[in-house]
Formats: structure tokens, C-alpha cells, sequence
């Protein structure tokens, strides 16, 4: 049976399609590589003729803009969804923690698309992931400051204190994720653990007025 048949024997709407589309865009990028991924081999995992592929997303630069995208958007949907604003500020980054590091465990060649791949090709692909980033560093930075506030004198910490450990904080999430992927010991939670035993008890002490000083 040809690619085309196939593909009519196997109707469906098109937003199903393009979801297989991309979820076998997603597997392949994420393992093999942008550059060494091609299009026969996408159009293949996802059981459909490479012309439907391009008729639906036109070229292979456009097809992984819409991995990058979707990928993004499952990252900072996950972590929304898992922070309560009703909770204190450290069971807030302890949720968002836990909900980053098990959608880097669950969706590893989606993370490696996002985290990775996007970010060695150039434009537009790495601006769309530093626009993810940029929105959760603002999550992150608006929780610290949330937490200080709460905390009596709070240390003396200023805004640009805050947001440099919001991007340290978050450049060691991804660091770990990223190792995590080949330590099957880094579970999602022992890594969420980790990071909350390193940050939030430095934090602490940053809030208690504690400052490091070079003897």
C-alpha cells in the first residue's frame, strides 16, 4: 500500500494529525538531532507520507518552530498548573520544582528539543525558547520576592539581588535536568529535592541578613 493510501485509510482531523506530526518530529529531533533528522525519517515515525508533512508544515524550519513552541508550552503550562498562589512561597518553588524536572523526565526528547536543540540552531528557534525561559525566571523572581517580603527585613536583598539568584536558581534547574537525563538515580523528586536543600536554605540565610564574606 502506498504512503498516500495509507494516509486515506487512516483519516483523521487535522489538529490529531498534526499532533502525530509533531510528537514524531519531537522524538526524532530530540534524539538524532535537528541537522541529522530528516524529513523522510519524521514522516515515517509518524506513519504518514512526507508530502502530507509539508502540506500541513511546510518546511523543516517550520516544523521544529512548532516542536519548540508546543514543547514550551507544555513546560510553563505544567508548572502553572502545579503552583498554588495560596501556598507559602517555598511550597510554591517546591511544586514548580517537582513540575519542571518531571516534564523534563516524562518528555526527555522534548526537553532536549527545547532545552538543547533550539538553542545550538540559531534563529528564530533559540528566541523561542529564551521567551519561555524569560517567562519562568519571572515566576521565579516574583516568588523570591514574594518570599522576602514575607520574611522580617528580609536580608536586605534588592530587586537586582532577586534576580540574579532567580537566573542562578534557574540555570542550575536546567543544568540538573539536563544531567539527570543520564543518572537514573536524579529522579524528579530527588532532583527537585536537591535544589530546594541548595536554594531555599541559602535563601534562608540571605533573609536572616547571613552574607558570605571572603577571609
Amino acid at each position: 500500500m502506498s504512503g498516500k493510501a495509507r494516509v486515506r485509510a487512516r483519516r483523521m482531523p487535522r489538529a490529531e494529525r498534526e499532533r502525530q506530526m509533531l510528537d514524531a518530529a519531537v522524538r526524532v529531533i530530540g534524539r538524532r538531532g535537528y541537522q541529522a533528522a530528516s524529513m523522510d525519517e519524521i514522516a515515517e515515525a509518524a506513519g504518514v507520507s512526507k508530502p502530507l508533512v509539508y502540506l500541513y508544515l511546510h518546511s523543516k524550519e517550520a516544523l521544529f518552530t512548532a516542536c519548540v513552541e508546543r514543547e514550551a508550552r507544555t513546560l510553563i503550562a505544567a508548572i502553572s498548573e502545579a503552583v498554588s498562589q495560596r501556598d507559602p512561597a517555598d511550597r510554591q518553588l517546591w511544586s514548580g520544582l517537582l513540575a519542571f524536572f518531571r516534564y523534563a523526565d516524562e518528555r526527555a526528547d522534548g526537553w532536549r528539543v527545547l532545552h538543547i536543540q533550539s538553542r545550538t540552531h540559531g534563529e528564530p528557534f533559540a528566541g523561542l525558547a529564551d521567551t519561555m525561559r524569560a517567562r519562568v525566571l519571572g515566576f521565579v523572581t516574583a516568588l523570591l520576592t514574594r518570599a522576602t517580603r514575607a520574611s522580617d527585613g528580609a536580608g536586605g536583598l534588592g530587586e537586582h539581588e532577586l534576580t540574579g539568584l532567580a537566573h542562578a536558581l534557574v540555570g542550575a534547574a536546567e543544568s540538573l535536568a539536563t544531567r539527570a537525563a543520564d543518572d537514573p538515580a536524579l529522579t524528579p523528586t530527588a532532583s527537585a529535592r536537591t535544589l530546594m536543600d541548595f536554594a531555599w536554605t541559602g535563601l534562608g540565610g540571605l533573609m536572616a541578613g547571613e552574607r558570605w564574606g571572603e577571609r
